[in-house]
């Protein structure tokens, strides 16, 4: 007979990537059922329906899962961020980019995947508290961040990565100073940016690269990267190579590590959580939430 006393809730994005989850749903509810877990099973149909399950249910089981890419994630640590419920999390990274689950060195194949969320270890990590929402690697604005939740989902599924580059050059025209104020350390950032990330990786949408020697997901800390506006090509020279390079410490560039951060910032301005669309307030605050993504895998 089997020994199943716990009780695990199942989030499924039927069309998240190119679907591939699908035909493994058996077997990932198998492995749970093997690890001890009764499975609850549900299927979103729409943006957001995720956030609302796990705020809804999560606090009625021992693991919390889901299967999808990051804004999947995104949505189901958000509904449990919402309520407070500190419940281990699972998570099968399926999605056309996976960011999260490369800077965290996570299996991408969903075998591997599912035998890791049903028995494996659990790692703590830090997540943001942005506005009213929150996200797990980063919130970003400015060039080349909307390309995550416009980039259509056919395109990404057949290319990955090269759909946002195809969609990035597409939409270049888009790139423009964005006025930008900052407080954070007791230090005041103002200026024109083209670019800003408040992340707490080593991956920002696939493109740009912090130093893994720099980024701790677990030490209460963000890393804050903000890109001046260019005003020559030689400017742009040194945007480029600094970002390549992975060398921060430059005049058009700032970098920074802090736990908070007080903004100011153009009314509607667009802002990119975990590749998920949020128009923020025009003054609000960013905050970190140590050790609260307790995931399992």
């Amino acid at each position: 007979m089997l020994n199943m006393d716990k009780k695990a809730l199942l989030i499924i994005n039927p069309v998240s990537g190119k679907k591939l989850v699908l035909k493994h749903i058996p077997y990932i509810i198998r492995r749970l059922m093997d690890s001890g877990y009764l499975v609850t099973t549900c299927i979103t149909s729409c943006r957001g329906e995720a956030t609302e399950l796990a705020a809804e249910l999560g606090r009625a089981y021992d693991l919390v899962c889901c299967t999808g890419g990051d804004g999947t994630l995104n949505e189901t640590l958000s509904g449990l961020a919402r309520e407070d419920i500190r419940v281990p999390i699972g998570y099968i990274p399926c999605g056309s980019t996976n960011d999260f689950a490369a800077s965290h060195a996570l299996a991408t194949d969903i075998i591997k995947a599912a035998d890791n969320m049903a028995s494996g270890p659990r790692r703590l990590y830090d997540i943001g508290h942005f506005d009213q929402a929150y996200f797990s690697y980063v919130a970003a604005f400015g060039a080349f961040s909307w390309l995550s939740y416009t980039t259509d989902q056919n395109l990404k599924n057949k290319l990955g990565h090269t759909a946002y580059i195809i969609d990035g050059i597409k939409d270049a025209y888009k790139i423009r100073p964005i006025h930008m104020r900052i407080s954070a350390g007791g230090k005041v950032y103002e200026d024109d940016y083209i670019f800003g990330a408040v992340c707490n990786s080593t991956s920002i949408a696939g493109t740009i690269e912090l130093p893994k020697e720099v980024v701790d997901p677990s030490d209460g800390i963000f890393e804050v990267l903000l890109i001046k506006m260019p005003k020559t090509l030689a400017d742009l020279d040194m945007i480029i190579r600094s970002i390549y390079n992975q060398d921060y410490v430059c005049p058009l560039v700032d970098f920074f590590q802090t736990t908070r951060l007080s903004i100011d910032n153009e009314p509607g301005l667009e802002w990119s959580l975990d590749g998920e669309c949020i128009v923020p307030e025009d003054h609000f605050e960013v905050s970190v939430i140590p050790k609260f993504l307790n995931l399992q895998g």
